[in-house]
This record gives structure tokens, sequence and C-alpha cells, in this order.
């Protein structure tokens, strides 16, 4: 049985399947799949999940679907309505929105708080050793990384200042999610562990 798991991008799309997987399945009783789909950036993903997910929940080939997961950074979209500017209230906003579209209930909406990137900040040891030792200390943790300086953007910062180069997301991104260890990430990214904390609920609901 597997998951679709709806990506706004390359990095996305190449790592989280694997980091996923490896979370879920040292607790689950049989492994799970989980396949990707990528969109071009948050626009497309979020116009186009509530018909895409219809598809791949009820189209043909799709008795193994365990559910649709559809994940965006919160730092991007521009369609919040006024007075939804706090990353809680515009993850809450975000996810209420899509699910409600999709009215389904093997769908999830979550958004990555304010990027993926914020994951690996939650394990320094995943980075070059000058970039973990120029970064400045994370208070709050690695999600109250904000949307003045998002995790791309701190990255990048540090990664020309120690290194001379900046950080190349497609790049970098497939190896660095593929040494971090979705523990010591979920653990300091409560958001990341909603996320994870739902899939094996899901997954375990199904028999596995």
């Amino acid at each position: 049985m597997r998951f679709v798991l709806f990506c706004e991008g390359h990095t996305e799309y190449k790592a989280l399947p694997a980091f996923l997987k490896r979370w879920l399945d040292g607790r689950l009783r049989n492994p799970v799949g989980i396949k990707p789909v990528r969109f071009d950036g948050w626009r497309e993903l979020l116009k186009d999940t509530p018909r895409k997910a219809q598809l791949h929940l009820h189209g043909p080939g799709t008795a193994d679907v365990v559910g649709v997961i559809a994940l965006a950074d919160l730092y991007g979209p521009t369609i919040y309505p006024p007075g939804v500017e706090t990353a809680d209230d515009r993850f809450e906003w975000i996810k209420a929105h899509v699910e409600k579209q999709v009215n389904d209930p093997r769908f999830r909406m979550f958004c990555a708080v304010h990027e993926t990137e914020a994951w690996l900040l939650g394990d320094l040891r995943v980075l070059p050793s000058a970039v973990a030792a120029a970064l400045p200390k994370l208070g709050g943790g690695p999600e109250a990384v904000n949307f003045d300086e998002p995790p791309s953007k701190l990255l990048d910062r540090v990664y020309h200042q120690a290194t001379g180069r900046g950080y190349k997301k497609v790049v970098y991104g497939a190896g660095l999610f593929a040494k971090l260890d979705p523990a010591v990430a979920y653990a300091n990214c409560p958001r990341l562990g909603q996320l994870l904390d739902e899939m094996l609920r899901m997954a375990r609901n199904a028999g596995l």
C-alpha cells in the first residue's frame, strides 16, 4: 500500500519520499510506499490539488492508496485573507481551505514551516561543519525561522559566508535529506512531527 505525496518542487520530489518512509517503516508492521507527484510551485499545487487528489484517490489503479498528502511551504503563498498573518494562523488556514475543497477523508494538507529546509536545521550534523558552525542560534527552534529570512535564504547566506558559495537547493537538497535522521528532525520540528504522526495513524488504520 502507498501514500501519494504532492510536492511543490524538484527537491521535495527527489528527497522527501525516502526521508518520510524511513521514519514510517520503523513504526509499521509492513512497509508503506510513497509515490511523489511534482507540481510547478505552490500556485499550481494549491490550484490543481482538488482535482488531482480525486484522481489519485478514486481513479483507476488506486485501490492500494492509503491517502493523498499535499505538502506546500508555508513561505511563498500569497492567498491568505486579511488578518491571517502568523505562521500558525496561515498553516491552519491553508490546511482547512484545501481540505474543504478536496472533501475526502483520505486527504490531508500540510505545510512545511516555513520551508522543508527547516527540517535540515533540525539536525545540524547533516550540514558541512563550517556551515553548521556559522549558523546563528535558532531561538524557538528551526520552524521559528521566519517569513523575512526563511530557511533556504538563511542557508544561502550562511553557505556564502562559510564556503564562498551559495546554497543550491536542488543540487544539495537530496544529499542532505539522505543524511538527515527523521527522528531528530521530528523532535525539533513540531509541524513535521504532526505530519508524520498523521501519516502513521492513516497507515495503521489501513492495516499496515
